[in-house]
């Protein structure tokens, strides 16, 4: 499997404060990768950079070969990033508000066309409240709308931050599925989560990740073998204390 996407040494500081200290990752083509720690450890900054939203400070992230720092615009006509906190225009209605999206990204009326076709298909599951007013719909809803909206390009990578974070058991159920399903068109996924039992359902490979560096990476299975674990919430825990011992 080749590389979509190729983090090297990558750091970032705000003033003297070092968020992230030299990690380096990959993400293969068609892979789902996550990002997983606490809160704090690094993940959003991660997202952010890789994103173009942020610089980063030193290292280098290749993105199917195009350096992110040195030609962003670039970058970002192959990517979409889902923040944690995203909202929409409340007094459009679901479909009204993609199509907004899907003028604002497309470059002809066919792309538009296409676009807002897919998104519609991908928030299905919304079923007649498409044609509602956003402002009635529940986070659940929401969150379906905008990851319809952040993947209706159909982007080489989607970059979800917390993207079931507050939704119910079935709402995060019906997302996670959807997630898995973007990659059998291709693309490739790369999200955060501070939930590690979720993501060992949804992700094909596991960083783990904290005080802004990768302890460990591995698929959920190879690493829950290593540290002789039965989740990785109990691999996050091992695998820090492991490095912590280490390093005294």
């Amino acid at each position: 499997m080749a590389n979509l996407l190729e983090l090297k040494n990558v750091r970032k500081l705000y003033g003297k404060k070092e968020a992230v200290k030299g990690i380096s990752f990959e993400v293969g083509e068609g892979e789902i990768f996550a990002l997983i720690g606490p809160n704090g450890a690094g993940k959003t900054t991660t997202l952010r950079m890789i994103s173009t939203l942020i610089e980063i400070n030193d290292g280098q992230i290749l993105l199917s070969g195009v350096d992110v720092k040195k030609n962003p615009a670039k970058a970002r006509e192959m990517l979409t990033y889902l923040p944690d906190e995203a909202g929409a225009y409340k007094n459009m209605t679901g479909v009204k508000y993609l199509k907004f999206m899907a003028e604002l990204c497309a470059n002809s009326p066919e792309e538009e066309k296409k676009s807002l076709e897919y998104a519609v298909s991908v928030c299905s599951s919304l079923g007649d409240a498409i044609n509602d007013k956003i402002k009635t719909y529940s986070k659940g809803m929401m969150r379906k709308l905008l990851i319809a909206r952040a993947v209706m390009t159909r982007p080489k990578l989607a970059i979800l931050d917390e993207p079931t974070s507050g939704l119910d058991i079935i709402n995060g159920l019906e997302v996670r599925a959807f997630i898995k399903s973007l990659t059998q068109t291709g693309m490739s996924v790369l999200l955060s989560s501070h939930n590690m039992l979720e993501i060992d359902y949804v992700s094909d490979r596991v960083g783990i990740i904290d005080k802004g560096l990768i302890y460990a990476i591995g698929s959920p299975k190879e690493l829950k073998e290593k540290y002789d674990a039965q989740n990785l919430e109990e691999v996050f825990v091992r695998c820090v204390k492991e490095a912590e011992n280490n390093a005294i």
